[in-house]
């Protein structure tokens, strides 16, 4: 009975979906890092989680896999779509700030910058040659 107890106040759906209770980290957050291969002791002070808490977290993971993996591969579908609803939307912005001429008195730095970028291009289509 603790156990289940401790499981229900360890995680709550909020607005955010599936989170740790006390805190504004979702699982999904630790699904991430888990996914990444970090280990749990990594995640926990990463995310400042207590012993409790990770342990927690990581027991109901473990408990409820299959509903978790499925609703972390729908935010990270939703995440996707929303950055390129962004990005499409952005990008004709982007391309007129950067033909924008340098700001008065920034005329070296930008200089200097568009030098390191046409290196770095330079390098990179080297790199993709080989």
């Amino acid at each position: 009975m603790t156990e289940i107890h401790s499981l229900q106040n360890a995680v709550a759906r909020t607005s955010r979906g599936l989170s740790i209770v006390g805190t504004r980290i979702t699982l999904y957050d630790v699904m991430d890092y888990l996914k990444a291969e970090w280990p749990p002791k990594l995640i926990q002070h990463w995310l400042n989680l207590t012993d409790q808490q990770i342990a927690d977290v990581m027991d109901y993971i473990d408990k409820n896999r299959a509903e978790v993996e499925t609703e972390y591969q729908l935010v990270l579908q939703q995440t996707e779509e929303i950055r390129q609803y962004w990005e499409n939307r952005n990008r004709e912005r982007f391309s007129q700030i950067a033909s924008l001429p340098p700001k008065p008195g920034q005329e070296k730095i930008h200089a200097k910058l568009q030098a390191l970028k046409a290196k770095l291009r330079q390098h990179d289509n080297a790199s993709n040659r080989s």
